[in-house]
């Protein structure tokens, strides 16, 4: 996405202004809503305006504030942003936000600010955060002090405990209208044929399309739709396709892309077919669990393979019959 806000940023952004301009900006606050709608480049905004010791006419950090330069070079005291972790031996990032890392959020919200009067802790992804860590989380959102900020980010937002979700003040992100979803990627710079085609293809997520018409996102997916077929039609073997999908960095998307194609399907087939219809949304689920499993010690060719064979025994019979009929 581009540095400027697209319109449905801007919405949120002016809801969010608005209610700090008028006090009503709470201590805890829940952003949410689809990812890659740019929910994070919002609340990083908001957290320059919020820390900001300089402002100008429109109450945004000066050119020469001091703190906007410390948050963009990543040392301003007065923020915190907890992300995934890298696990003890440093091999790679934790799948969760953990206890210490809230408890650490705490500690640091109680402290006075070194810059102005305010402090800001970010949790991004909120959702990843564990069961431990949560019951620490949600005493910190109990005990609010003047000026101390807990943002939430999360495209998962039900994952939260219920009793997080109703402490927080909500902005919540929907996909746009067409046009104007459309307009946004015509002003991206993609002609207006391919922004359409994309835009279909990913349901009305202009960011999802902007990805994939700058990634070659579509045609990841035409070559996923294209296996799925061959794999219930029996024409590629399981074993050899989940090991191509496992092979690269591409897992991830290709796994998305698949369990959005079932979702896809389960949508054109409506109430016509209920056996089908229950056995792609349990295979939807499947893949994004095996998608889960990708950020573990779990091999990805594994995984794959039961997942595709899910695919292909639930498929094959039906597909085999169609061609006999």
């Amino acid at each position: 996405m581009s540095t400027a806000f697209s319109p449905w940023q801007q919405r949120a952004y002016d809801h969010a202004v608005a209610a700090l301009e008028a006090g009503r900006l709470g201590h805890g606050l829940l952003v949410c809503g689809p990812a890659g709608l740019g929910k994070r480049a919002v609340v990083d905004r908001l957290a320059r305006r919020v820390l900001a010791q300089q402002r100008d006419a429109r109450g945004e950090p000066a050119p020469n504030d001091r703190s906007a330069h410390l948050i963009e070079a990543g040392t301003h005291p007065d923020l915190q942003v907890v992300s995934f972790a890298p696990t003890k031996d440093g091999s790679k990032l934790r799948t969760e936000i953990v206890i210490d890392q809230v408890r650490e959020v705490a500690q640091k919200l109680a402290l006075t600010p070194q810059y102005g009067q305010a402090q800001v802790a970010i949790l991004d992804p909120a959702d990843a955060i564990n069961r431990a860590a949560c019951n620490a989380l949600l005493k910190t959102l109990e005990e609010p002090a003047p000026g101390r900020y807990l943002w939430l980010v999360s495209a998962q937002p039900a994952r939260l405990p219920a009793t997080i979700r109703s402490r927080c003040q909500r902005i919540e992100f929907r996909l746009p209208p067409h046009d104007e979803a459309l307009a946004w990627l015509r002003a991206q710079g993609h002609a207006e044929a391919d922004a359409q085609r994309a835009l279909d293809a990913a349901r009305g997520h202009p960011g999802l399309a902007d990805d994939w018409l700058r990634h070659d996102g579509l045609a990841l997916r035409e070559a996923v739709a294209r296996d799925l077929k061959r794999l219930e039609q029996g024409e590629i073997g399981v074993v050899e396709t989940a090991q191509r999908w496992a092979n690269d960095e591409l897992a991830d998307a290709r796994l998305r892309h698949a369990a959005d194609l079932a979702l896809e399907q389960a949508g054109r087939i409506g109430l016509t077919d209920p056996a089908r219809l229950n056995k792609l949304a349990t295979w939807f689920d499947a893949a994004n669990r095996t998608r889960d499993l990708l950020r573990t010690t779990v091999r990805a060719d594994l995984a794959m393979v039961e997942l595709l064979l899910a695919w292909a025994g639930s498929d094959r019979g039906r597909a085999v019959g169609a061609r006999r009929g």
